[in-house]
Parts: C-alpha cells; structure tokens; sequence
C-alpha cells in the first residue's frame, strides 16, 4: 500500500515536530534521516506517512535544492498524494534562501503552479494576520528571534520575506477571507493564481483556521508551512478512506543512562538550561578551547561515562547572545557553528558506545549532527512531551537489528521551562511500571 503523505523537512527537529503532529492527529507516521538508500515501503510498515528530515535550512543554497530534490524523488516511489514542504514556525532560514528557491524547485519538479506558504503554529505561539508573523503576540521582528545567531529574523512581512527568495509572486489570503471558510479560502487561491501568484502567504490565528485552510488545499500537490497546517491535512484522508484505525503513539521502551545535550541559544533553551543546571552535573562547552575536537569529545564522555550511575548528567554550549557573538567574531559563524557540531556529534557516539541508550537534544543543528553521528536512518515516533516535541525510538531500514535508542529532538524554541527533566520523567514512569 502506497503512503499517503510524503514530507520534506529542513532540519531534524521541525521533522520530528510535524511527524508529531500528525501522529497526534492519527496518521501513522515514521520518520527518515536523510534521504534513506534502498529503504521501501516494507521496511516502513504500516506507516501512512512519511517525513524525510534533512539539514537544509541554513546550507547552500544549491545543497538545499539539491537535497530536497533527492528527497522528492525517494518519496515519489513510495505513491504519496501529497508532498508537504516543511520549515519552522518562525520562517527562518537565511534571507534569499533556502525556503523559496526549494518551494520553486519542489514546484517544477511536481508540475504545479501553485502553493501556499503558511507556517502559522498557533499552539506553539506562531500566528500570521495580515501576512505579518507574531511570535507570542509579539511581531518576530520585535521577538528574541530577531537576533538569532545563525538565522536573525529583522522582517516580520512574509510576502515581502518569501518575494526575495524567489522570482515568483507572492499573495496574500487575509484572515477574514480565512474566516469565511474553504470554499472561499479556495476561490482567494483561484483569483491570485489568475493574477499570475505563485504562492500565497495565509493568515491563521488559531487551530480552527488551520482546519480551514487543510480543506481548501486538499487537492494540491505541494503544501509547505510549519507543522500547524498539517493539522487539518488527516481529516482530509480520512474523508477519502485513506486512512486504517489511529494507533495510540507508544513511549519508546528502552532503558539505560540519559543525557540532555543542548546546542540551542533560544531564549527557551537558555532557561531550560538554566533550570537543569540545579538539578544534574553539567558540563558547558565553549567553542573558544574545544581544540582538537575528537580529543576534547573523548575527555567529556569520559568524564560523563564514569557518572552515569549518579543519574542523568547536561552537556550544553547555550549561551546569551553577547558570548555567541564574542565567538562568532573569533571564529567566524560558519566555523562556531560547525566545531560545537562536530564535537556534540562525536561526543554522542561516544556515549551510546558507552552506553548511553536515551538522549534529549536540543537545537535543530545539534540534533542533525547528532542523529547523524549515531547513525539512526529512521525513527517511530511517540507521544508528546510538551506542544511539538515527541519521544521517539531509532528504527534500522533493511540492516541488521541494532538496539534502539530513545530520542527526543527538540527546537530550540520550543519547550516548557522543566522540558527536560519532564522527557526523562515519562520515560521512567515507563520503566516503573
């Protein structure tokens, strides 16, 4: 049996968030890392959905097409009827890329002549009136993410923001139009495909609008947003009788030492951090004297290794962003960026070696590095921790059985302020019982 949906996410943990969503909303839902070689359908199961997470959002601007292409591609085979573009909640990726020339390429390659880009999330705070992006009521230009230290968000107008990422464009669907329904929803996206748009941003302020939206792009063959719109995509399938009985998301049921590596700078990351601190030994990266980085990867597990019976121990390089920026000018922000990756990606498989069977990540690039390092090609996804950030179980496709690994990937800026210590919690409520 064919899948339903296939996606294409830009970083690791906006895939995780969306395979949530739509495990929440009763699809079947695996997700792959990087684009799998020789993977089919019988290696996914029962899965009705299918997210390809790739770490696109910030790389070339040609890796990015490249990538998301390949991605396409592998989905195609597998018979989806729809293929979801997915990028943050916040739009953020650089300024002339990556989301518009990927939605161009993605577009061409399906044949289309149009698509929506709404990446409104209300649950998680993103909403989208007027075309303008808030985050937590507070226009993102105006928000902590304007200084973002790898994708600095000083525009909050997204037709102005997608219309410098491609040659195509852009319309906007207000939220009153929004209000009125799908059958207008639809006839809006008819009048600015006839007015030569290729894209339309749409408002969306609450879930109710979301499930609006859903309906009015049930036929098209590209959708991309955030992982709110893929909210009202579910109801749709099952309408057509696409969709078996929903199963209820399962904890993963691995046991063993846990760490929380923290990459993130967000706002929300810092106070997660910060609370952990009290809690757990904690070990703080700075970029500045990593050194050699295989070295000073193998000096902290160590470390690590030979505490773990104590309890969970944090491993963090989170910082304000007066040190980001102190040591972005050192090094550059490319080399930063990539040394604490290296290193948090070598550390991790030095830990699992070890041991280590549960992980909580944070920071989209750190979890790409790190599911990377450890080498998970696919995960199951579980139940929710907090609005957009799962459990999830490691999955071998066509090798040999390799014992699983818990995994929660969460976005920098998502998460309550004790996220951390809640992820390991339902774990070992899990355990205990």
């Amino acid at each position: 049996m064919a899948i339903v949906l296939g996606c294409i996410a830009d970083d690791f943990t906006g895939a995780t968030d969306l395979a949530n969503t739509l495990v929440k909303n009763g699809m079947r839902t695996v997700q792959v890392n990087g684009v799998p070689s020789g993977a089919s359908l019988k290696d996914l199961g029962d899965a009705e959905a299918v997210v390809v997470a790739l770490k696109s959002r910030t790389c070339p601007v040609h890796e990015a097409v490249t990538e998301s292409l390949a991605a396409l591609a592998w989905l195609r085979g597998l018979g989806p009827r729809q293929i979801f573009f997915k990028y943050c909640s916040t739009f953020d990726s650089t300024d002339m890329g990556n989301i518009g020339p990927v939605a161009d390429a993605l577009l061409d390659a399906l044949d289309a002549d149009f698509a929506i880009a709404c990446p409104a999330f209300p649950t998680t705070g993103r909403t989208i009136y007027k075309g303008y992006l808030f985050v937590n009521d507070v226009l993102l230009s105006e928000s902590s993410l304007k200084d973002h230290p790898l994708t600095p968000m000083r525009d909050a107008n997204l037709v102005r923001v997608l219309s410098r990422q491609t040659d195509e464009m852009v319309g906007l669907v207000e939220h009153k139009t929004v209000r009125k329904g799908s059958a207008e929803v639809k006839a809006a996206f008819a009048s600015l495909k006839k007015s030569g748009n290729r894209y339309a941003i749409v408002d969306a302020l609450d879930d109710a609008d979301l499930g609006v939206i859903g309906q009015a792009v049930a036929d098209h063959p590209l959708i991309t947003g955030g992982s709110g719109i893929a909210l009202g995509l579910p109801e749709n399938y099952r309408r057509q009788g696409l969709l078996g009985a929903a199963a209820k998301a399962q904890l993963p049921d691995v046991s063993g030492p846990a760490v929380v590596i923290a990459g993130s700078c967000s706002q929300a990351t810092r106070a997660q951090v910060a609370r952990a601190k009290k809690l757990w030994p904690t070990h703080q990266v700075d970029p500045l004297a990593l050194g050699d980085v295989v070295n000073a990867a193998r000096t902290v597990a160590d470390k690590i290794l030979a505490g773990l019976n104590a309890g969970p121990q944090l491993i963090y390089s989170t910082a304000d962003p007066d040190t980001v920026q102190r040591v972005q000018s050192e090094m550059g922000r490319g080399q930063a960026g990539d040394t604490v990756e290296r290193f948090f990606g070598r550390l991790a498989r030095n830990l699992r070696d070890g041991g280590v069977r549960r992980f909580v990540v944070a920071g989209g690039e750190t979890s790409g590095a790190v599911v990377q390092a450890l080498g998970v090609q696919a995960m199951r996804i579980g139940p929710e921790i907090d609005p957009g950030v799962p459990w999830t179980e490691s999955l071998s496709l066509g090798a040999a059985d390799e014992a699983p690994l818990a995994l929660t990937l969460k976005s920098g800026n998502f998460g309550a302020e004790d996220f951390f210590e809640k992820a390991l919690a339902m774990l070992d409520e899990r355990s205990a019982a």
